[in-house]
């Protein structure tokens, strides 16, 4: 028999008009919609499906749009047979409510402020990321311990065999995109970004998060969540909620995440949520296994 997994996307999914067609279609998604408009006290249902943009992109409007995309769609799936699941970074929140561990009303309000401390803390502490492409992981490491010497920085997404992001201070992250071009990296490229996720830099993001966790209920999970920080499944309440802490400014796992997975016998993978990516990186990294993406109400008709 085939195991399935959810795997819930993270930030730079988001599009403007996301979630209007499942709204527009599913009773349980309006209600969902409107659960979280009240939860947050803001009007996120227009700024999902109008924009601006430019509002969209702001973490702690990203964030939370994302969140309730995927959440909707994994809540009105009735057909699937999910075992197990993971999320890349904000996709982690999705992924434990889906799996029962966290209630989607504590949920949604979680994630906006875990955007609100991660977009000031990039505001106090500024910083960048960049994608280097082309290099194993110990050659990354190896140069960002010769950078380290300008700025913090350190890996922040192992996603895929040769793809890693890297994260810290703009003196360190420069200097770290200055040494990988000279030991080979194919491609190295600053991203447009509103701070230095999943590095030290985010520290008080991390505090913030902690006193909201430690606020907020959270279960055993139903199934198996396997974790950004250990790349290992975690049902226990109590490792999620330090797993959750930790993330913020620990590295995304997510090649060992999928190699972890597919060893425990996962085989067939759905995205569910906003966009592709997870999707070109189950593809590079196993192109043996079965990947779909459900991403609009047309994906999800055929499991209601």
């Amino acid at each position: 028999m085939s195991k399935k997994a959810f795997l819930f996307p993270g930030q730079g999914s988001q599009y403007v008009g996301m979630a209007k067609d499942i709204y527009d279609n599913s009773v349980e998604a309006k209600e969902m919609i409107k659960t979280a408009d009240e939860a947050l006290g803001i009007n996120l249902s227009y700024i999902l499906f109008n924009g601006p943009e430019d509002q969209l992109k702001q973490t702690e409007f990203t964030q939370p749009a994302i969140f309730l995309h995927s959440v909707i769609l994994a809540s009105i799936i009735r057909t699937l047979d999910i075992e197990g699941a993971a999320g890349h970074s904000l996709g982690e929140y999705s992924a434990f409510v889906a799996a029962g561990s966290i209630q989607f009303y504590d949920a949604v309000k979680l994630v906006r402020e875990r955007g609100k401390a991660m977009q000031q803390a990039g505001i106090d502490n500024p910083g960048t990321m960049a994608a280097v492409i082309g290099l194993d992981a110990e050659i990354v490491d190896e140069c960002l311990a010769e950078a380290s010497s300008a700025g913090i920085v350190q890996s922040a997404n192992f996603n895929s065999p040769g793809q890693i992001v890297i994260s810290g201070s703009v003196d360190g992250v420069k200097k770290g995109m200055e040494i990988c071009k000279a030991k080979g990296a194919k491609l190295v490229k600053e991203l447009v970004v509103s701070g230095a996720f999943h590095s030290p830099l985010m520290q008080s993001a991390k505090d913030k998060l902690k006193t909201a966790l430690e606020n907020t209920p959270v279960y055993d999970a139903r199934f198996p969540v396997y974790a950004n920080v250990s790349a290992k499944p975690v049902t226990n309440k109590d490792e999620i909620q330090n797993l959750l802490i930790e993330q913020v400014t620990s590295p995304v796992r997510w090649e060992e995440t999928l190699k972890n997975m597919i060893a425990d016998g996962f085989d067939e993978f759905y995205e569910v949520g906003p966009g592709k990516v997870l999707q070109g990186l189950v593809k590079r990294s196993n192109p043996g296994v079965k990947v779909f993406g459900i991403d609009k109400f047309t994906d999800v008709e055929q499991f209601l």
